[in-house]
């Protein structure tokens, strides 16, 4: 009988020792698939209209964006700002620094760095490439693709100051090439500008053809670099989030429109004109949370396989939609997104979009309620 209990005690000695426990297996897991070495963020707001997309210059653009705007921020429960620039504002023709532009840059990083919100800093729109242009010279032209990697030295010369945990850059915004290709390797040469100051600041980098859930396949990202994160934007279906937006194709459609289920009824349009009809059908049709998410994990997907943070750099509805439709909808892809860990900005502060809107900047309590369980 001891001889037994011998045996038996020895089996269950090697049986611990070698059957591994399920903390085991978990934390073999995390040693073969390390998280991603995230910038820390999670809920932001791009400042659109300041120093990208705007004619203001003087005093009426140094005022459309202040410190009290970045103290909002933080107190609507936001912990980043997207900070778009162009380079029509950044650099005069001849590729100048404009002294007043990129002080009041350093102005809104400073702001948020001070207020304990991080930064993204975007480079909106070139001379070269505008997303909605048919021709756009970055594509085609050596020189054009010259500038732009000058633009990202200069920037990273100018920003390379602050903390790498705090500041990220983001290539540009909304590629739109004929052949992936072209944007592939204009990725290359400007992650390469940037490494060469900067080996290990965080570095934005989208698909081609507006960042669309869609072109990941296309997209070939620098290797060996866990810095770079993954970014798209998401407006789908644009019958429903870009409704009566006046630089739309269908913009003179003011029927109803719905979320979820048909987001525009044929019995709606039975009376339109048969180009209108199309245009209403291609950007529309039905969706509800489970098709959104299936959209959403694509570039979900393409970052986990490269152990890559991913992040929904743009996302929004027009506030020409009736309330409760808008609200539904930003439900539906806020919990989607953060379900999947995905990090994101809204589009917009003040603008057509805006967690603010009208004559005075209201705050739309509502929204921000939603977006980051703040009452204001």
């Amino acid at each position: 009988m001891k001889r037994i209990l011998t045996l038996v005690a020895i089996f269950l000695l090697l049986t611990s020792c070698t059957t591994p426990t399920s903390d085991t297996i978990v934390s073999r897991t995390e040693k073969e698939l390390p998280k991603p070495n995230r910038f820390d963020i999670m809920r932001g707001v791009n400042i659109s209209h300041w120093l990208s997309q705007s004619d203001r210059r003087g005093k009426e653009r140094v005022e459309w964006f202040q410190e009290d705007d970045v103290v909002f921020i933080k107190k609507a429960g936001f912990d980043h700002i997207r900070l778009p620039i162009d380079e029509e504002q950044m650099w005069d023709a001849d590729g100048n620094k404009e002294k007043e532009a990129f002080e009041l840059l350093h102005n809104g990083i400073n702001w948020a760095l001070k207020n304990d919100l991080k930064v993204i800093v975007d480079l909106h729109i070139l001379r070269s490439h505008h997303f909605n242009n048919e021709i756009k010279p970055l594509f085609t032209e050596q020189a054009a693709q010259e500038k732009f990697y000058t633009c990202w030295k200069e920037l990273s010369g100018e920003l390379k100051k602050y903390p790498k945990e705090s500041v990220a850059y983001e290539l540009m915004n909304e590629p739109v090439a004929d052949n992936p290709e072209d944007w592939n390797k204009i990725v290359t040469n400007a992650v390469a500008t940037v490494r060469k100051l900067e080996p290990k600041r965080k570095i934005l980098v989208g698909s081609n053809r507006w960042q669309s859930t869609d072109t990941f396949d296309d997209l070939k990202l620098p290797e060996n670099d866990p810095n770079i994160i993954v970014s798209f934007h998401f407006y789908t279906p644009m019958a429903l989030t870009h409704y009566k937006a006046p630089w739309m194709v269908h913009k003179s459609y003011d029927g109803p429109v719905n979320y979820p289920g048909e987001i525009v009824k044929e019995e709606d349009i039975a009376d339109l004109d048969a180009n209108l009809k199309a245009v209403l059908r291609n950007f529309g049709g039905t969706y509800n949370k489970d098709s959104l998410e299936n959209l959403i994990i694509k570039p979900v997907k393409f970052a986990q396989k490269r152990n890559l943070q991913v992040y929904c750099g743009e996302w929004g509805c027009l506030k020409t939609l009736p309330e409760d439709t808008m609200l539904k909808w930003y439900k539906d892809v806020k919990t989607t997104l953060e379900d999947h860990n995905v990090s994101w900005t809204i589009w917009d502060y003040k603008g057509s979009f805006g967690i603010r809107y009208g004559e005075n900047n209201q705050p739309d309590t509502d929204l921000i309620k939603l977006l980051t369980g703040v009452e204001l």
